[in-house]
């Protein structure tokens, strides 16, 4: 997969555009800007965005040809994004030092889902933030016909609300739903999706 991901990213373009998702934009401009996590940014459209918005950004991803993407956009936007080269198992951060979690289009193998899952919201403070937006199972019926659609065409990787709620007992949701609507980021998401999305904030311990 992650010559994949280095294959599509090599492209002069942004393949999913260069403005950032539009759940991502209007709930993050309501939040109040603090020290962000974005796991898998691939070419950096959001976490650049978040960076404008005065946010402290940091990024992972293990396709290098991702990172010299995102390299560029904040080059271009003029900010600074702190982006490390790496695999959700290479990854390491200090538990509970983010105040938000962005996770866009993140999509992992079936099997190891709920512990990836687990493992980004330690990261996240207690009363920190977390904005998800993927496809959901239903998304099959909208790229199987349409292949701009975008998303993995194998259904283990594609979300329900059952596995969201699940792999995130700590998340207190103000909102987690699943959509239907017309996406257009760059030339890989086009058209009709399903999608869950949701908007939570983490448990306070004390």
């Amino acid at each position: 997969m992650k010559t994949f991901w280095n294959e599509r990213y090599k492209s002069n373009e942004y393949v999913y555009g260069e403005a950032p998702n539009a759940f991502l934009a209007a709930t993050l401009v309501k939040l109040k800007p603090g020290k962000i996590l974005f796991p898998a940014e691939g070419e950096g459209r959001n976490a650049v965005f978040a960076a404008r918005s005065g946010w402290e950004v940091v990024a992972f991803d293990w396709s290098e040809e991702g990172l010299k993407k995102a390299t560029i956009l904040a080059e271009k936007e003029k900010v600074h994004i702190s982006y490390d080269l790496g695999s959700m198992e290479e990854i390491h951060y200090k538990a509970g030092s983010f105040d938000a979690l962005a996770l866009v289009f993140a999509h992992f193998p079936e099997d190891l889902r709920a512990a990836y899952h687990r493992k980004i919201s330690s990261f996240l403070k207690p009363g920190g933030y977390l904005i998800i937006e993927g496809f959901s199972k239903a998304h099959l019926q909208f790229n199987a016909v349409n292949p701009k659609a975008g998303g993995p065409k194998n259904e283990g990787m594609l979300f329900s609300l059952e596995d969201i709620r699940s792999d995130f007992p700590e998340i207190e949701w103000e909102l987690l739903e699943e959509v239907n609507e017309s996406l257009e980021e760059g030339n890989y998401h086009v058209g009709e999706a399903a999608l869950i999305r949701g908007f939570g904030r983490k448990k306070n311990t004390n």
